[in-house]
């Protein structure tokens, strides 16, 4: 048995992951999933967080002398993005004020304040 770059195989079930955005986990989402056979539509709820599993009943490998087939299992990874223009910055603190929340951003790296302070900036 060969590996697979999308599936994992254990027993009868087959193991995944998905990316989703911040937006699709928080309000809720309806994605397609490809399957061993197909590709299926899952409805995200609102609030998933990463490392919920979903389970797809019988989208697994088929039992072998017997009947039916093992499980698909859905891991949610929600991907967090590395670059934000300014107005998604302000939307999201934004979102942390009426949260409560206070941010404490760091524009500049740790370096970038020893390359200064040895310039003199």
């Amino acid at each position: 048995m060969k590996s697979h770059d999308f599936f994992e195989r254990e027993g009868d079930d087959i193991y995944c992951e998905i990316p989703l955005t911040f937006a699709q986990a928080a309000l809720g989402d309806e994605v397609e999933i490809p399957t061993l056979t197909e590709k299926v539509k899952l409805k995200v709820p609102a609030g998933t967080q990463t490392g919920t599993y979903f389970r797809l009943k019988g989208k697994g490998v088929p039992r072998l002398r017997g009947m039916g087939q093992g499980d698909q299992h859905v891991k949610v990874v929600v991907v967090t993005p590395s670059k934000l223009n300014d107005e998604q910055k302000d939307l999201l603190r934004q979102i942390a004020a009426l949260d409560g929340e206070q941010t404490h951003e760091h524009e500049q790296s740790f370096f970038d304040r020893v390359k200064r302070a040895f310039r003199g900036d």
